[in-house]
C-alpha cells in the first residue's frame, strides 16, 4: 500500500490557485517529516498563449499526482522521510519582466525547483537570473527544469549547471522534420515563416542550413518573421505564401500564432504542406480540417498513435484524467521530466540544489516504453523523436484523434535517441 492515497496526492496540488500568492499559505518547515517539496511553474497563464500554459499545468500536475500517489519522494528520515511534491503556479503573462518577478516570488515562497518552457526568450532571462541568484544566495539555490524552450543556444553557448532541458532543441527537431521532407521529391519551393524572437530566428536559420545541406534543389521563395502573440489576422501572410508559389511552409510557430496561420492559409485557398514543430494540437488540426490531411507534418518526442508497447495505455490514462476534448494535449517529456526530478531527489538524499543537479546529470528514466537520459556535458535530454502526418481518425495508424477534432497524426518516422542527438558547444562552469 502506498503512503499517499489518490486524495492525498491531489491535496498536494490543492494550494495551486490562479495568482502568485499560492506559496504564502502556511506550510510545515522543510525539516518536518512529510513537508512538501515545492515546485514552481512560471508560465503564460493569461493572454494570447494561456492555452499553452494551461496545457503544461495539466501535464505537470498529472505527473506530480503519479509521484505522490506512490508515496511521494522517498528521502532519508533526516531529510524529512517520504515527501510529496507540491506544484505552485505563477502567471508570467507572456512577459519576461513578469517571469522574473514570478521567479523572485517563487523563491521567497520556498520553491527550489523552477519549471518553464513556453518561450526561449523567457528561458534565457531566467537562466541568467538563476545563475546570479545561486551565486549570491547559495543557501537558497534553485534548479531550472525546461520542458519546451528549444533555442539551441540554451544548451550550447548559454549552458548552465542549474538548467536542464527535457525537450529536443530546434536543430534536433529540424533534423527530424528533414527525415520526411527529404523524401518529398515533388517539392521544389518552400516558404519559411516564424515568430520574431530567438527561437523563431533559430528555426529559420536551421531550416536554411538543413535545406542547403540535404535538399539544395529546393528554393526558398519567401522568408518572414512576425511579432510573437500580437498578430490577430494572418491573412496577409497567407496571401504572400500563396503568391510565392511555395509548395510547403516550414514553421516553428506555436500556440495561437500557429492556429491562426494555418486557418488563414486554408481560407485563402493555399493547399501546400506544413512542416511544423507543433502542428499536432492546440487547435491547428481543427483549424485545417480536411485541408490538412496528408499535408501537415509535426515532430514530437511522442505522439498518441505511436505504435509501441504501453503507448496506448499511457494515452488512455491521460484522457481518463482529463476527459474534456479541449484538454487533450499530453506531453510525454513532461512526465519523464518529473520522473527524473523525483529520481534525482531520491539519489541525492535531499533537496540540496548541487546534489540534486549532479544526480540529474545522469538521470535515466522510462515510462510506458519511452526512455530518456540526461547528457551531463550540456544538460540536454536525449530521447527518441517521432514525426507524424495528419489524417482522419480511423484511418490506418490513426486510432486516436486530438482535441475531438476528428483528426490525428499517423507516425511515419521514429528516430532513435542516438540518431536524434547532436553535438554541443557547451563549456559548463560547475560549482
Amino acid at each position: 500500500m502506498t503512503l499517499f492515497s489518490r486524495r492525498a496526492a491531489l491535496a498536494a496540488l490543492s494550494f495551486c490557485t490562479a495568482s502568485a500568492s499560492w506559496g504564502v499559505l502556511a506550510q510545515p518547515s522543510a525539516a518536518t517529516p512529510g513537508a512538501p517539496i515545492k515546485v514552481a511553474l512560471v508560465e503564460s497563464l493569461s493572454g494570447s498563449f494561456a492555452n499553452t500554459g494551461e496545457a503544461v499545468f495539466r501535464n505537470v500536475a498529472w505527473a506530480i499526482e503519479r509521484v505522490n500517489g506512490r508515496g511521494g519522494v522517498r528521502l532519508p528520515a533526516a531529510a524529512g522521510g517520504s515527501r510529496p511534491l507540491q506544484l505552485l503556479r505563477y502567471d508570467s503573462k507572456g512577459q519576461n519582466e513578469e517571469a522574473l518577478s514570478a521567479l523572485r516570488t517563487a523563491i521567497d515562497d520556498g520553491a527550489r525547483v523552477i519549471l518553464q518552457g513556453n518561450s526561449s526568450a523567457t528561458a534565457a532571462v531566467l537562466i541568467e537570473a538563476i545563475n546570479k541568484h545561486n551565486q549570491r544566495e547559495p543557501e537558497r539555490r534553485v534548479l531550472f527544469l525546461n520542458y519546451s524552450a528549444v533555442d539551441p543556444i540554451l544548451t550550447n553557448e548559454k549552458c548552465s549547471f542549474w538548467h536542464f532541458r527535457f525537450d529536443a532543441h530546434a536543430d534536433m527537431r529540424m533534423a527530424a522534420l528533414m527525415e520526411v521532407l527529404r523524401g518529398d521529391k515533388q517539392l521544389s519551393q518552400v516558404y519559411l515563416i516564424g515568430q520574431d524572437y530567438s527561437f523563431g530566428q533559430a528555426v529559420l536559420r536551421e531550416a536554411r542550413h538543413q535545406l542547403a545541406r540535404q535538399r539544395p534543389d529546393v528554393a526558398i521563395v519567401g522568408e518572414e518573421l512576425h511579432p510573437v502573440g500580437r498578430v490577430k489576422d494572418f491573412a496577409p501572410y497567407a496571401v504572400k505564401i500563396k503568391a510565392s508559389g511555395a509548395q510547403a511552409v516550414i514553421t516553428g510557430n506555436w500556440g495561437n500564432d500557429l492556429t491562426l496561420l494555418v486557418k488563414a492559409a486554408r481560407e485563402v485557398g493555399w493547399s501546400g504542406m506544413f512542416y511544423t514543430f507543433y502542428g499536432n494540437a492546440l487547435g491547428a488540426p481543427a483549424a485545417l480540417g480536411d485541408a490538412g490531411v496528408d499535408r501537415v507534418v509535426a515532430v514530437a518526442d511522442w505522439l498518441p498513435n505511436l505504435p509501441t508497447a504501453g503507448s496506448e495505455a499511457f494515452y488512455r490514462s491521460f484522457r481518463e484524467r482529463f476527459p474534456r476534448p479541449q484538454d487533450d494535449y499530453v506531453h510525454m517529456r513532461m512526465q519523464l521530466m518529473v520522473e527524473a526530478l523525483a529520481q534525482a531527489l531520491e539519489r541525492a538524499g535531499g533537496t540540496d540544489a548541487v546534489a540534486v543537479a549532479r544526480a540529474l546529470e545522469t538521470a535515466d528514466v522510462s515510462l510506458h516504453g519511452q526512455r530518456g537520459r540526461m547528457r551531463a556535458e550540456d544538460h540536454q535530454f536525449q530521447q527518441q523523436l517521432v514525426v507524424g502526418v495528419m489524417d482522419r481518425v480511423g484511418a490506418p495508424g490513426v486510432p486516436f484523434d486530438v482535441e475531438g477534432s476528428g483528426y490525428g497524426f499517423r507516425v511515419v518516422r521514429q528516430i532513435p535517441a542516438d540518431q536524434a542527438q547532436l553535438p554541443s558547444s557547451c563549456r559548463m562552469q560547475r560549482p
